[in-house]
This record gives C-alpha cells, sequence and structure tokens, in this order.
C-alpha cells in the first residue's frame, strides 16, 4: 500500500492540470508498451489478442484499449474517469497593473466556492503557444525557491459590510484576481510593474504580451500532496475530483493481463463544466477511436462499432461525497459513501428527481457485486447527499446513450471541490483492487 500511494501522490504533483495529467499518463503507457494509435493506422497494423494501443486528443483527453480474446464486437469493459478539476482560469487579456500592483484577471472554472480560494499559495500552469507554433510549458509556484501568488482578501477591520453578505458573494467572481507583483521597472513612469512583469516572462519564457491571448493558465493551490493524519491514514491534495479516480483507472489498466473481453481505460476532459467540446465526453473522439480500433481488428463498417459499444460495460470513476459528521444535516446516513470503506457505486446521480443522471439497471449491479465478492473487494453503494440538498453528475448519462450498460463508480472525498480535498488511503487501494477486477472478468 505504501509504494501505491507514493505513486498516487508522485502523479497528483506533477498532474495538476488536465494536459499534465495526460500527458503522464501517456508516458506511463508507452512504458509499459502502448503504441500510438496514430501510428498503427499509418502502418495499417493489424491489431489482435495483447495489443495494447492508445489514442489521444491535444493533452486532454485519451483512451487506452488492450485488446482481449474476444471478438470486439461482442463489447469491452471501459473505465472512465476525467482528468479536469475544478480551478482559476487566466483571462485571454489578462493582465494589468493597478495602483502599483500588477494582476492577472481571471474566469474560474467549474463549481468552486470562491472564499475558499483567498490568502492560500496559488502556482500558475499551462501552456503558451506562439504564432509560430512553439509550445511553451509554464509550471510556476511548485519548487521549494518559486515565487508563489495569491487572490487578496479584505481585512477583518473592515469587514463589517463584507461579513454580512451571503457566502456566494463574499468573494465575487471579478474579484479573483491573482496578484503577481509591486516591483516597477527602471526608467518607466505608466505601468511600470506591468512591463516589469513582460519582461520577466520574456527572460523566462521568451514570450510577449500578445502571446497571452493563445495561452492557457490554469491557477491552481501550490504544494504537493501530503498524508494527513496522525495514523497517516488519509492524502490531503489539490485536484483528488477526479484524478483519485483516473489515476486509479489507470494503474488497474497497466497492471493487467491481456483480458478476454478488451480492456479500455479512458480519460475525459471538460467533465466539472458539462463534458462540452472536442475534448469532452460528449464529443466524438471516443467513438471514433473505437471506429478506427474495429477496422484494424478486420470489422468495417458504422453497424460493428455500434455492437462493440452498445455490448459493453462501464464504470463512470467519479468520487462521491464522503459523509462529514460534522455537517449531517446534508447528508442520509443509511445511503451515504464514507472514508475507508471501499469503492462506491451510485445506482444514480443527478439532483432532486433524479434530474441529468444515469439509473443503473438492478442486473448490471447485481454482476458488479458478484465480480467485486468473488475477488475480496470491499464496496458500498451511496448517493449523493439528501434527495433535496443538491446533487451533482458524471460522464454516465452520455456513454449510456450508447446502449450499453453504466454506472457510476469512485471513491469517497472530504471537501470535494475544496482547494485541497481528502481521501483514504484505503479506498484507493481498494479501487486498483476493484478497476482490475472489473477489466479483466466482468462479463
Amino acid at each position: 500500500m505504501n509504494e501505491l500511494i507514493r505513486i498516487y501522490k508522485e502523479c497528483l504533483n506533477a498532474g495538476k492540470t488536465e494536459r499534465e495529467c495526460i500527458r503522464l499518463a501517456t508516458a506511463m503507457a508507452e512504458e509499459a508498451g502502448y503504441i500510438n494509435l496514430n501510428e498503427c493506422i499509418s502502418e495499417n497494423r493489424e491489431l489482435k489478442a495483447g495489443d495494447k494501443v492508445y489514442a489521444s486528443y491535444n493533452e486532454k483527453t485519451m483512451a487506452m484499449f488492450h485488446i482481449g480474446n474476444e471478438d470486439l464486437e461482442k463489447g469491452m469493459n471501459i473505465l472512465g474517469a476525467h482528468v479536469d478539476s475544478p480551478r482559476i482560469d487566466v483571462k485571454q487579456n489578462p493582465l494589468y497593473e493597478e495602483e502599483g500592483m500588477a494582476f492577472l484577471d481571471t474566469h474560474y472554472y467549474g463549481g468552486i466556492k470562491n472564499y475558499q480560494w483567498v490568502t492560500i499559495p496559488l502556482a500558475l500552469h499551462g501552456v503558451i503557444v506562439k504564432k509560430d507554433g512553439t509550445r511553451v510549458n509554464v509550471v510556476i509556484g511548485e519548487k521549494e525557491d518559486d515565487p508563489v501568488f495569491a487572490i487578496s482578501d479584505l481585512l477583518i477591520h473592515l469587514s463589517r459590510e463584507q461579513m454580512s453578505k451571503t457566502a456566494s458573494k463574499v468573494i465575487e467572481g471579478e474579484k479573483l484576481d491573482l496578484l503577481i507583483g509591486t516591483e516597477p521597472i527602471e526608467g518607466e513612469e505608466k505601468d511600470a510593474v506591468k512591463k516589469n512583469i513582460l519582461s520577466i516572462l520574456k527572460d523566462m519564457y521568451d514570450v510577449e504580451e500578445a502571446d497571452l491571448l493563445s495561452a492557457e493558465l490554469e491557477i491552481v493551490p501550490a504544494g504537493k500532496a501530503r498524508d494527513m493524519g496522525l495514523d497517516r491514514s488519509m492524502v490531503m491534495a489539490y485536484g483528488q475530483d477526479d484524478r483519485i479516480c483516473a489515476f486509479t483507472s489507470l494503474f488497474a489498466m497497466l497492471d493487467i493481463d491481456t483480458p478476454d473481453r478488451t480492456a479500455c481505460c479512458l480519460l475525459v476532459d471538460k467533465e466539472e463544466i458539462g463534458s462540452y467540446g472536442a475534448s469532452g465526453m460528449q464529443s466524438r473522439f471516443f467513438e471514433n477511436a473505437v471506429a478506427e480500433i474495429m477496422l484494424l481488428t478486420g470489422h468495417a463498417g458504422d453497424i460493428s462499432v455500434r455492437r462493440s459499444l452498445s455490448n459493453s460495460n462501464m464504470l463512470s470513476s467519479d468520487v462521491n461525497a464522503a459523509f462529514d459528521p460534522l455537517f449531517p444535516e446534508v447528508f442520509e446516513k443509511k445511503n451515504s459513501s464514507f472514508l475507508s470503506k471501499g469503492l462506491v457505486f451510485s445506482k444514480f446521480t443527478g439532483s432532486g428527481g433524479k434530474s441529468g443522471s444515469n439509473d443503473s439497471n438492478a442486473e448490471y449491479i447485481a454482476a458488479l457485486r458478484n465480480v467485486m465478492d468473488l475477488n475480496d473487494v470491499k464496496y458500498q453503494f451511496a448517493e449523493l447527499g439528501r434527495v433535496d440538498a443538491g446533487g451533482g453528475g458524471t460522464i454516465a448519462y452520455i456513454t449510456a446513450q450508447y446502449g450499453m450498460e453504466v454506472i457510476d463508480s469512485g471513491l469517497a472525498i472530504l471537501c470535494m471541490h475544496a482547494p485541497m480535498e481528502i481521501s483514504s488511503k484505503a479506498d484507493i487501494c481498494e479501487a486498483v483492487k476493484g478497476y482490475k477486477a472489473f477489466l479483466t472478468q466482468m462479463k
């Protein structure tokens, strides 16, 4: 367990953005013998049982396939998780100076509590693409000798009016601007601090202000994943929603022998904002990759793709809300998930009257229970809080449109969507164990 947790924390530290996660997963897959699907297509290489291939899109989405012994038309066992996490994005025209202080203008991404992101050390991750196509990777704030950044808050002595506001209004979205400097450049009177920041960026990355127009820069909490608790039984880190499921799915995928049914690990982007766009689950990326795989395994035509997808099983691997005894009023205890009690299966998600939810079939759940029990995997069934308390969703409803069997499955997390989230080490181990059993034994 200690070795698994060590690797997991290293992955969290190295993968704080979706691009970083996909780059890391690609490197690990290639080390394990996976071949780029584009290479197979260009060579018209026939795929057979035991072959391992991957497809990716723009360092944001990835699908890995371990070809099984059975005909691919009989379906696959698919683990699907997302690698994007709630954060704060930098706008396209971000840099400005106000009263001798330089800021980056921002727009938050996903569901966050704005007030949680002020006065904490923040780091800047992302990519800047210049007009000639040169891609510059940016990471500032993670090394011991790096500077960090922050979003300011009002001092308590002047907060009488602020403290009377509702939590959603205490820090509004347009006040989440990142303070990045106060030192003016010599010989300039107007915007001297801003110009100094541009000079520093030029020295560090050889970029101009205009290059920020074609940048994707993300603001995330600075610092590493840490053991939590005197007993070191937990992990505290940024982005465990949903990278705890993405990395455990990846670990399981890389650690299986040739399965009977083709195994697939699908890592996607944009789940936190509805799975839209070319890198989101609502795109045709996965379907197109499956079509290419089918062709290389000797199946031509749309009907083969449809048969494979409709005959597949999937775990939509996403986190659930761990029961918090400090806030019991929003949970229904009998149907809640708990830290250190294993994998979480949720028959449905959504909100209110199951709005926006996939609702799994009883027959599929029974088959899953059998596989988990045969492999001594600890698991629990749960829903996300009280019926009228709120709700949430995953990518399950999207893949269910193919007619495949899908259920939400993941791990319980405390403080979900906060800058730092809390997980159980025991649950991480059970997830890898359960995902491997699913990939290799689910019929």
